[in-house]
């Protein structure tokens, strides 16, 4: 699914290439197609991979730690987070992508650990989190619209990244927030058989061997890193990684050693299939791929909970 998605998203767009032309521009310099290929084509689906891998495993592990079915980047106010603080780089005159990058990963890091203590640290349950992360997400977005109203500058950097998009991607910014994503994909990786060992209970994850802070700060660290990189990137994207790990779920069981990585897998293919499903009913022009995952997010994840397909993590 992954593979054929990536050939549609290089070759599905403003203009369409048949495979024979997209196999001439991935190979031939002197080809038409090769500017479009390399240059458009290629780092956006490379953003795709990266961003979508970093989300879906972001909302595995979130749901694992906090043993919360509805978990989720968004939800829980981290890209809020990220948002905030990336608003408040525009507003301080910072247009690089790397000045963003490092905004948004403190952002990220101070709203996951916000939500966590203010949800109740260890004895944290489901409806803290829930309504911690929804108040600090209402009060976050209110801050960045009130940067985006009150400072023109900003809403012009700001404007078409709120929505989240892929569209802006090129070579050089999918080299910077690959090493931070690839570092937050190995670290959440680590966690994936002590993460199995606190689902039953901190005494249980102990006598297992495990060492339930340092698994908690892992996981926090990871989730700075995934959802910070890929919400400077492309802005706020929801519902991936709320709906993905539910979707490995009803696959593979709980088991995060095989959710997380089907997750990896997953989660940018339904990145990249809305980013194509965009481009195709949006021509000539397109549809922001933030806009797409919010509109059939909903109801798909509704129609997984009718269904009863929803496993608890």
């Amino acid at each position: 699914m992954l593979a054929a998605v990536v050939v549609l998203s290089i070759t599905v767009g403003a203009k369409q290439l048949p495979l024979a032309d997209v196999w001439s521009g991935l190979r031939d310099p002197a080809s038409a197609e090769y500017a479009v290929v390399h240059q458009m084509r290629l780092p956006r689906t490379l953003l795709g991979l990266l961003a979508g891998a970093a989300l879906g495993v972001a909302g595995a592990v979130m749901q694992a730690l906090t043993r919360n079915p509805l978990a989720d980047p968004g939800l829980l106010g981290i890209n809020a987070g990220a948002s905030a603080a990336v608003a408040t780089a525009a507003l301080l005159g910072v247009t690089a992508l790397n000045g963003y990058v490092w905004f948004a990963l403190v952002g990220a890091a101070a709203v996951t650990a916000l939500v966590y203590a203010v949800g109740g640290g260890r004895g944290a349950t489901p409806a803290r989190l829930a309504l911690a992360g929804a108040a600090l997400n209402a009060t976050l977005y209110s801050y960045v619209s009130a940067v985006m109203l009150l400072d023109a500058a900003s809403l012009d950097r700001l404007r078409f990244w709120t929505v989240g998009s892929l569209a802006s991607a090129d070579a050089a910014t999918a080299a910077r927030v690959a090493p931070f994503i690839g570092a937050g994909l190995l670290v959440a990786l680590a966690t994936a058989r002590p993460l199995n060992a606190l689902a039953l209970g901190d005494d249980a994850a102990r006598a297992l061997g495990a060492r339930p802070t340092l698994i908690r700060t892992a996981v926090i660290t990871a989730v700075t890193l995934l959802c910070g990189a890929a919400t400077a990137a492309c802005g706020p994207i929801v519902f991936v990684g709320l709906l993905v790990p539910h979707l490995v779920r009803a696959l593979t069981g709980p088991d995060l050693r095989w959710l997380l990585p089907y997750c990896a897998l997953l989660a940018p293919a339904l990145l990249l299939g809305a980013d194509v499903l965009g481009r195709v009913l949006g021509r000539p022009g397109e549809l922001q791929v933030g806009m797409v995952t919010a509109v059939l997010g909903g109801p798909l994840f509704l129609w997984l909970v009718l269904r009863r397909r929803v496993a608890r993590p």
